[in-house]
């Protein structure tokens, strides 16, 4: 058995260059789907922009009984975007390392947008496999959110323990996962380095007060979104549907993001649109 707490997690920058598109379709040499191992159980997942502009990150991380997949990506089809056939070989290779009958693969989601849950269907006839809807009544059921939305659940992996959290604001259903092996704190797309799209602004509000609490009593590493969309220059994007970007900040965050954010927030007040900071843009649609 594997004791994913018998370490505090230390933070250390990501040890990767993201593909992160090509000037034009026929010079694009990248993998599908890139496959980062941050540890030997923890993985990052990106989709080739060539496939879809959003480039979603997806992470699969593995416990003693069970992994987790966090998101699907923004396509359905395999043949295009092949994330059951790279899943696979990752839990082969996992088990291969170490032996488990009856492993399971559990598929959660941060929110049900449609670059979030695409993939779900590929994992459809999977055997041992759990796949949570995401939308809100299927989602917050499963972790308990309906009966009491500020609850903290917990999904066992097997010693490895994830804390969710409901972190609506940018979706309705958003949920927020911290795994205390990594102390990755996973904000779907509530938080990353881009334009953080708010529809509702008081649950937004309230989401980034409650993650700042939540984070001053636990070792977070890192902050990690499901995006990147910031340029290296402080408050500049690239454009929507943009399919290459050379100068990409880090996909990482720090807790100190999340109270710039909420001072952002301060600044902003009742103004809708959409508002750029240095390392990220608030985007206002409820007004």
């Amino acid at each position: 058995m594997i004791n994913f707490t018998s370490v505090s997690p230390q933070p250390r920058a990501f040890d990767v260059d993201w593909i992160h598109g090509s000037p034009s379709a026929k010079h694009n040499t990248d993998p599908d789907i890139q496959v980062y191992a941050y540890d030997e159980h923890t993985f990052v997942l990106r989709q080739n922009m060539a496939i879809n502009y959003e480039a979603p990150f997806l992470f699969l991380l593995f416990g003693n009984d069970q992994a987790v997949l966090l998101d699907t990506g923004a396509t359905e089809s395999a043949e295009f975007f092949p994330l059951r056939e790279v899943v696979d070989e990752l839990v082969d290779d996992w088990l291969t390392r170490h032996p488990t009958d009856g492993y399971r693969l559990l598929v959660l989601h941060t929110h049900a947008h449609g670059d979030h849950i695409a993939g779900d269907a590929q994992f459809i006839d999977r055997p041992d496999t759990l796949i949570v809807d995401a939308r809100l009544s299927n989602a917050w059921k499963f972790f308990g959110f309906d009966a009491d939305p500020s609850r903290i659940a917990h999904v066992d992996l097997g010693g490895r323990v994830l804390e969710c959290l409901a972190t609506p604001g940018h979706h309705e259903a958003a949920v927020t996962f911290y795994d205390p092996h990594t102390g990755f704190l996973l904000t779907g797309d509530t938080i990353y380095p881009g334009r953080l799209y708010v529809q509702d602004w008081p649950a937004f509000i309230a989401t980034v007060d409650r993650l700042i609490d939540f984070t001053a009593t636990r070792p977070v590493t890192h902050v990690v979104g499901c995006h990147i969309e910031m340029t290296t220059t402080p408050g500049a994007d690239y454009p929507v549907r943009t399919t290459y970007q050379p100068d990409e900040p880090p996909l990482e965050l720090t807790v100190g993001h999340l109270r710039q954010i909420r001072s952002a927030i301060e600044e902003i007040g009742e103004r809708s649109g959409s508002h750029a900071f240095a390392d990220f843009i608030i985007c206002r649609q409820d007004g």
